[in-house]
C-alpha cells in the first residue's frame, strides 16, 4: 500500500535561491515527506548545499523521501554587500535572482521526466520564482501551488493598498491596524520591483491553490480577507505553518558553542541580537549597538555577520571595529558570533528572553513559535509590515526604531532603552507573557487535531485525491 501511495503523487518544490525562501521550503519538504510522499527539491547546487547546511531541528540527510536536484546557473556577478548603502535591501544578490531565471528549461525537462513516474505531479513554487515553472501547464498530469514566503498580513496589506484602501468591508479593529501601515518607500529597489512583477505576470492562470507558512492563531482575520480578495490566483488556500519544528531536540547533533554558554545562564536572561541573512549594518551602527548593549547591563548573544552574497560560501568576513576594550569588558556577559548561528536552537533555549530582530518572516515565525518577545528593527522588504503585526496586532514586541526614521542613525541610547524595556521592565514582562501565550496556541495548532495539522492533512488528501 505504501508503494502505491508513493506513486500516486510526487511533489516538486521550487524555492527562490535566497536563505529565507530556501529554508521555509526545505522545512515544508520535510513535512510533506513525513506523509510518505516523495519530494523533489530543486535549486542551484550551492544553494541546495546552503539549505542543507543551515537547516535546524532535523537532519535532511535522514529523510530518504526528499530528492535533491542540483542545477547549475550561468556565471553571474557576486559583489560584496555594501554596509554603507542607505537602502538596506541586499542588492548584491540581485544578479543571482536574475541568473535563476535560467532554471526554466531544466525545470521543465525535470517535470516532463517525473510526469511519467507518477499519476499526479504537484509543483509547489515560491511566488517570486513563478517564471521558471510557467511551463507546468504543458505537462498534462501536473498542477501548481503557489507558496507565499511572506506573512498573510503583509500580502493583504499590499492588495488593500493596490485596491485603493477600501474601508467598507473591514471590521473597525482591522481598519485601525491597517491605518498603522508604514510607507513602502525604501523597502525594495526598482530592479527588484521589476523582478517581482515578472514573477506575478508569469504566475500560471491554472494555479490550484495558495500555501502559507502561518497559522490562524497568528493571522486568522487576514487569512480570511485574503481568501475573499480578488487577487487570488485560486480560491483554495492551506495555512499549514509554522513549518519549522516547534520543539527543539539536540539528540545526535553537534552543538554550537553559544548553546553551551546559554546553558549556564538564568531563564529568560539573555537577549539574542541578529538581523538575518540579508542585512549588513555599517561600522557606525555596529558601534552604537555595542555601546547600547554594554550600557544595558543585560546578557546577550549578538550575531554580527554580513549579509549573504550570491556565492554564499565565498568572501571574507568583515571585522567591525568596536569601542576600545569592549570585548574584554563584556566577557562573561555577552557573546559575539561572527559565523552562522543556530537561530532556532537559540530562540528555543530557556535562557533566551528576547530577540532584537529585523523581522523577516522566518525570524518572526521562529520567535513566535518559541514564545520569545521581539525588539523590532525592520530593515527592508516586508519587514516594516511584519513589525506592525508583532507590535500592534499581537503586542508581543516593541520598536527599536520606527520605519519613518529609517534614514536616521539608531543611537546607543535607543538600543540601550529597547533592551532594558524588553528584558528588565514590567512592560517587557507583560510582552513576554503574551508571546508565551501565543506560542502555546501556535504549538497546539501543529499537534494532532490542531488547525494547522488539519489543514496539512487536508492538503495531502487533496493532492492524493
Amino acid at each position: 500500500m505504501a508503494d502505491q501511495e508513493t506513486h500516486r503523487v510526487s511533489v516538486v518544490v521550487v524555492p527562490l535561491p535566497g536563505q529565507g525562501h530556501l529554508n521555509q521550503l526545505l522545512h515544508l519538504s520535510r513535512l510533506i515527506s513525513s506523509y510518505g510522499v516523495p519530494v523533489h527539491y530543486v535549486a542551484p547546487a550551492a544553494h541546495t548545499r546552503q539549505a542543507k547546511a543551515r537547516v535546524q531541528g532535523w537532519d535532511p540527510l535522514a529523510v530518504s523521501n526528499i530528492h535533491f536536484h542540483e542545477f547549475s546557473l550561468p556565471s553571474y556577478e557576486t559583489p560584496p554587500p555594501n554596509p554603507n548603502d542607505p537602502m538596506k535591501f541586499p542588492s548584491q544578490i540581485i544578479p543571482l535572482f536574475n541568473a535563476s531565471l535560467k532554471l526554466r528549461e531544466p525545470i521543465y525537462a525535470l517535470l516532463r521526466s517525473l510526469s511519467s513516474t507518477t499519476r499526479r505531479l504537484v509543483v509547489i513554487h515560491d511566488s517570486v520564482i513563478s517564471y521558471v515553472i510557467q511551463d507546468v501547464r504543458l505537462v498534462p498530469n501536473a498542477e501548481s501551488y503557489c507558496f507565499h514566503s511572506i506573512s498573510a498580513f503583509t500580502l493583504y496589506a499590499s492588495i488593500w493598498e493596490q485596491e485603493g484602501k477600501p474601508r467598507a468591508l473591514l471590521e473597525p479593529e482591522l481598519l485601525g491596524i491597517l491605518d498603522y501601515l508604514p510607507s513602502n518607500d525604501g523597502c525594495i529597489p526598482e530592479e527588484v520591483i521589476e523582478f517581482v512583477k515578472l514573477q506575478m505576470d508569469s504566475m500560471p492562470n491554472t494555479s490550484s491553490g495558495n500555501l502559507y507558512n502561518s497559522c490562524r492563531a497568528i493571522e486568522g482575520p487576514f487569512l480570511d480577507l485574503l481568501a475573499k480578495a480578488k487577487h487570488a490566483f485560486s480560491d483554495r488556500q492551506w495555512v499549514i505553518g509554522p513549518f519549522n519544528p516547534v520543539v527543539i531536540t539536540n539528540e545526535g547533533k553537534k552543538r554550537h558553542y553559544c548553546l553551551d554558554w546559554l546553558d549556564k545562564q538564568a531563564s529568560n536572561s539573555v537577549i539574542f541580537v541578529s538581523f538575518g541573512s540579508t542585512t549588513t549594518i555599517s561600522d557606525e551602527t555596529a558601534m552604537e549597538i555595542a555601546i547600547g548593549l554594554e550600557k544595558s547591563e543585560q546578557k546577550f548573544i549578538w550575531v554580527l555577520r554580513d549579509a549573504d552574497t550570491g556565492a554564499v560560501f565565498e568572501g571574507e568576513i568583515r571585522r567591525v571595529q568596536f569601542p576600545e576594550g569592549f570585548e574584554e569588558r563584556i566577557e562573561g556577559r555577552g557573546i559575539i558570533v561572527r559565523d552562522w548561528a543556530p537561530q532556532l536552537d537559540i530562540l528555543g533555549h530557556s535562557s533566551t528572553g528576547g530577540f532584537m530582530s529585523h523581522c523577516g518572516w522566518n525570524s518572526c515565525m521562529e520567535s513566535i513559535s518559541m514564545g520569545v518577545p521581539m525588539a523590532a528593527w525592520p530593515m527592508h522588504s516586508d519587514q516594516p509590515r511584519n513589525a506592525v503585526l508583532i507590535e500592534k496586532v499581537h503586542k508581543i514586541g516593541l520598536l527599536v526604531r520606527d520605519w519613518s526614521q529609517r534614514d536616521e542613525l539608531v543611537t546607543s541610547t535607543a538600543v540601550e532603552n529597547a533592551v532594558r524595556r524588553l528584558m528588565d521592565s514590567a512592560e517587557g514582562k507583560e510582552t513576554r507573557q503574551r508571546a508565551q501565550e501565543l506560542s502555546k496556541l501556535v504549538k497546539e495548532s501543529v499537534m494532532e487535531g490542531g488547525a494547522s495539522r488539519l489543514e496539512m492533512d487536508s492538503f495531502i488528501a487533496h493532492i492524493r485525491r
